[in-house]
């Protein structure tokens, strides 16, 4: 197993085209008669010239598209590449990937093979060649972050675990598919910007009309967004973030739960405990017991 820093042994198909990356690799050669298995995955934010040509690939692999714009060419056939995009490839399959210059790639990608490898894709509708896009991206990217901090752990369970989650991945994808675009719809833009600006300005936001103040929309019209695009409003969207972002902080003993609530904009701490129980179905301190 290995990750990024390990440039020297990293597999040659990793593209050098890129300004920054988080990837992993597992198993390179596992066994033919393997069922399912993760051999590697991760991100990179490409650079201006980042281009990709291949006429084939040894494994099956998904790409997300979580920022910047690109030109795909799969199978002979012309996609562009916008974020909420995912693909799908491999072996015998052609892939032309290039990003735009003035606004580059950040894409996710996760390479596995196995006998069951093909018929999950069957099943789930997800065939080498196909492109699409998702209803709710932030939740795919979710899972893609997930497998790649599972991907790096060094523990016995790493492959298990990236095995499974590559198994939810593809049905999260499915069931959240929508229809494929002839273009990027304003609409759809405005969606991608505010959800964007929630994912980077979780902590200090507080309330839907702040979003929209922010994003310079109106508020219902904001939610409207949500509903056409995500399943969730702007403001589960937030709240989901901001106590992704608490159990990280109360695993540090020396926190206070009050310090917590403050730091993610909570002025009343019993306010934030709710909050918190809500998502979790258990209060800050019964977490920290758990833990």
């Amino acid at each position: 197993m290995g990750a990024d820093e390990n440039r020297a042994t990293q597999p040659d198909f990793f593209s050098l085209q890129v300004c920054d990356a988080r990837r992993f690799y597992l198993d390179l050669a596992p066994p033919p008669d393997v069922p399912l298995t993760v051999v590697c995955g991760g991100w990179e934010h490409c650079e201006a010239d980042y281009r990709i040509r291949r006429s084939d690939f040894p494994y099956y692999s998904i790409e997300f598209v979580a920022r910047g714009k690109g030109t795909l060419v799969l199978a002979g056939k012309e996609f562009a590449l916008l974020p909420g995009t995912f693909f799908c490839y491999g072996p015998g399959i052609s892939q032309d990937i290039t990003t735009d210059a003035a606004d580059p790639l950040l894409k996710y990608f996760v390479d596995f093979t196995g006998a069951r490898a093909l018929p999950l894709l069957t099943r789930c509708g997800l065939l080498p060649g196909h492109v699409g896009r998702v209803l709710a991206p932030g939740e795919v990217q979710g899972v893609l972050d997930d497998l790649i901090r599972d991907g790096v752990s060094d523990t016995g369970l790493t492959s298990p675990l990236c095995n499974a989650l590559l198994e939810y991945l593809v049905l999260k994808i499915t069931a959240s598919l929508m229809p494929w675009p002839t273009g990027r719809t304003v609409a759809f833009a405005t969606y991608d910007r505010c959800r964007q600006h929630i994912r980077t300005h979780c902590a200090g936001l507080k309330s839907l009309e702040q979003i929209a103040r922010q994003c310079h929309v109106d508020p219902a019209y904001l939610c409207r967004l949500f509903r056409r695009y995500d399943h969730q409003t702007p403001y589960q969207l937030l709240m989901r973030l901001k106590m992704n972002l608490a159990t990280e902080r109360l695993q540090d003993p020396a926190v206070l739960v009050k310090q917590v609530a403050a730091e993610l904009g909570f002025d009343d701490p019993f306010h934030f405990s709710r909050a918190f129980k809500r998502v979790f179905g258990v209060s800050p301190d019964a977490f920290r017991r758990l833990r």
